[in-house]
């Protein structure tokens, strides 16, 4: 079992200890997600570029962009959990295709 599968397990988990089940289905999780990739997106909404790149980025922004990550990722494994899809090989395959879509430079 490599990490990212480990991680799916861990979340799961979490979610059936908390009985979460029955909120967490591909619509909810959907939304769910949107709303994190929006926290996510309100970390730099007023930062100009160059506040944007990590040596700019304080100790204490840092960290609360790792956390909306975490939660960004932890949406996306439910919802592939949900509809059983494998996100490394839906990745692979994406960008197979943005490779032939978008030239090499």
């Amino acid at each position: 079992m490599n990490d990212f599968d480990a991680l799916a397990i861990l979340i799961k988990e979490f979610a059936d200890a908390r009985n979460w089940e029955q909120f967490h289905n591909p619509k909810n999780l959907a939304m769910a997600l949107t709303g994190v990739a929006g926290e996510l997106a309100a970390e730099f909404q007023w930062l100009t570029l160059e506040q944007s790149e990590l040596s700019k980025l304080s100790p204490e922004q840092l960290e609360l962009i790792r956390l909306e990550i975490a939660d960004v990722q932890i949406y996306l494994s439910r919802i592939a959990e949900k509809l059983q899809i494998d996100i490394p090989r839906a990745v692979k395959d994406k960008l197979k295709i943005n490779d032939a879509r978008f030239p090499k430079a």
